[in-house]
């Protein structure tokens, strides 16, 4: 049956019943296919854990550091302890967690000899990274506990990236390169390699990370190099989803779409996948499906380049959060979305896209939008941010905003104008501070106030529905 790529997400391995799910559904797949690559995330928190680790070392707190890694080191033998895994794997699993805990220290000391006022991200993606190293060990013992050959892989040992710390962009032919020297033989002998998703390394041999949800993105490029037939993202949901279940009660899993589809389901809100994932497999083909970890048998959504797109729909609705920046006066605006570009990427390590510009003789607009990738809790302060960074530019009056962007999203809606009106009409009574729609024809964004997003949001998905 060709190459299948498979990668577990952290929700999906942090107890010794979800690592049980998961070592079934390896074992069912290892006999399906002819060759098996398999993709782990850190457990959930843990990456978090280890950049608060990089943080505290870079303020000089030996005790803060420590600490963490001590409660990492708990939680992974105490999983380990729990594992039916024999006396000699376990003795050598403990053995290897130990060994990447007391590397990951050494890293922090380094760094609290010499305390800074800032953190260095080529410092904080060498500590970042550890948590997937230790999730794909304990994988790949219970494989061999189970009778399948199995082998750890480094991401820092394929995954050849450029120089953009915390969110970096793999080399393809570079990559591939060492694939095909490294991972291929495992392959042709019939071993299932387990690598550390998010995580690789420049050419110079520093270790990078490819932001929020890339082990999502090292499960694509590794399909490339590998030639697989699909790439399946296990997680702890059934699917894509209409909507984001948190927010609205009635979202339901959509059972395909078109590669575009999910590309802006990703851009704009949909955490269950890294919005860079998409392009390789669409370039190449390559199927992909959401499957729940514990319902192996539910079919999931199956993205591929066929999906039907004949209908009039829309198949989902996101919001996201963004800010605008305004002022009252016709303004040149290279120069300041240069200017917060930067300071953007400066405090949060992630490139911002601006989404629309909008002017008239007396007013001026720029809205961005902030990438899922840096985090729900760091919103609010990158407003402020960026509100004190025009603060400094002298005889300027930006005024910075926070909005949400509602964004519908279907097939060929650029040419479906009769659903755009309904859309419109359905928000007659809100104020739309901007309208936008994508290049891509798959997508049409709506500029909010964030109290009035909700409605928005209820509203669009109503549609949704109705269909």
């Amino acid at each position: 049956m060709g190459t299948l790529v498979m990668k577990f997400g952290g929700s999906t391995l942090g107890t010794p019943a979800a690592l049980a799910q998961v070592l079934s559904i390896i074992l069912h797949e290892e006999k399906q296919w002819d060759h098996l690559v398999v993709v782990v995330s850190a457990l959930d928190g843990v990456t978090d854990m280890m950049l608060e680790a990089a943080q505290l070392a870079q303020i000089g707190s030996a005790r803060g550091y420590r600490r963490i890694a001590a409660t990492i080191r708990t939680r992974h033998l105490a999983l380990v302890e729990n594992l039916p895994l024999g006396n000699l794997e376990s003795t050598a699993l403990q053995a290897d967690i130990d060994r990447l805990l007391f590397e990951m220290l050494d890293t922090c000391q380094q760094v609290s000899n010499t305390p800074s006022d800032t953190l260095s991200p080529e410092i904080s993606d060498a500590v970042a990274g550890v948590g997937e190293k230790l999730s794909a060990r304990i994988i790949a013992a219970m494989l061999r506990h189970n009778d399948v050959r199995s082998v750890a892989i480094d991401g820092t040992d394929i995954i050849v990236t450029d120089s953009t710390y915390g969110n970096a962009n793999p080399i393809q032919d570079k990559t591939c390169e060492r694939i095909e020297q490294n991972l291929m033989p495992m392959l042709s002998r019939k071993i299932v390699p387990v690598v550390t998703g998010f995580i690789g390394v420049t050419e110079t041999g520093k270790a990078t990370t490819m932001g929020r949800g890339g082990s999502d993105y090292t499960a694509s490029i590794l399909s490339l190099c590998v030639d697989a037939k699909e790439v399946w993202i296990w997680s702890d949901v059934d699917g894509m989803m209409s909507a984001d279940p948190r927010e609205i009660e009635s979202a339901r899993i959509i059972p395909e779409l078109a590669y575009e589809e999910v590309s802006e389901l990703a851009y704009f809100g949909a955490r269950i996948l890294h919005a860079r994932m998409i392009k390789p497999l669409r370039d190449h083909s390559i199927a992909l499906r959401i499957k729940n970890v514990y319902k192996p048998q539910h079919p999931g959504t199956h993205i591929h380049a066929n999906a039907d797109s004949s209908t009039n729909t829309i198949k989902a609705v996101t919001s996201i959060h963004g800010f605008i920046i305004t002022t009252g006066r016709h303004e040149a605006v290279y120069e300041l979305i240069e200017q917060v570009h930067q300071v953007l990427y400066q405090a949060s390590g992630s490139h911002m896209d601006t989404m629309l510009v909008s002017q008239s003789s007396s007013h001026t607009m720029v809205c961005f939008v902030v990438p899922t990738s840096v985090g729900i809790e760091a919103t609010g302060s990158l407003n402020q941010i960026v509100d004190d960074a025009l603060a400094s530019v002298e005889g300027e009056d930006w005024d910075v905003s926070p909005v949400r962007i509602v964004t519908a999203i279907g097939k060929n809606m650029d040419t479906h104008n009769e659903m755009t009106a309904r859309i419109f009409q359905r928000l007659s009574d809100l104020r739309l501070l901007g309208v936008a729609q994508g290049p891509s024809g798959c997508s049409l964004s709506l500029v909010l106030l964030p109290n009035e997003s909700k409605q928005a949001l209820e509203r669009i998905h109503e549609l949704v529905l109705e269909h």
